[in-house]
């Protein structure tokens, strides 16, 4: 019987500005900012970018696993992601929508040799439901938000 396992993630983050921070995980840092129009410096992506930039990492890393588990050559892959969502809750000028991205469309090119239409869509499936980024943007995660 396999013991669960559990990766523990974390993030430390200092604001430098109204809309920047500067983060750090582990050995790597970045700043997260918001572009001019809405009163940042634009000094770093969004925090909406990167969430984006996250589920094409996550698929990125996933997918090559898929492949790699179902024996296909996999030599790469371009996403393209494309969110829309309604700035007027985060801004306040309207609370009919939700805050965040209604709907986000990933197009995916992967680069395979010899993989048959019917493999590509099987990996693409299979990537789909095991890519964690993808799963925490698709379903509720418990989120508790406190104070120290």
């Amino acid at each position: 019987m396999e013991s669960k396992r559990e990766v523990n993630v974390t993030v430390h983050a200092t604001s430098e500005s109204e809309t920047r921070m500067k983060l750090k995980s582990g050995k790597f840092e970045m700043i997260i900012d918001e572009p001019q129009p809405l009163g940042g410096t634009d000094l770093g992506p969004s925090p909406i970018q990167v969430l984006l930039m996250a589920l094409a990492g996550c698929l990125n890393v996933t997918g090559h696993e898929v492949a790699k588990q179902k024996g296909l050559k996999l030599n790469g892959m371009k996403i393209r992601i494309k969110g829309k969502m309604n700035p007027c809750t985060f801004i306040g000028c309207s609370y009919e929508e939700r805050a965040g991205f209604q709907k986000v469309i990933v197009n995916v090119t992967p680069n395979f040799e010899g993989a048959t239409q019917e493999q590509i869509d099987d990996w693409l499936k299979e990537t789909e439901e095991r890519c964690p980024v993808t799963d925490n943007i698709e379903n509720a995660t418990q989120i508790k938000i406190e104070h120290s």
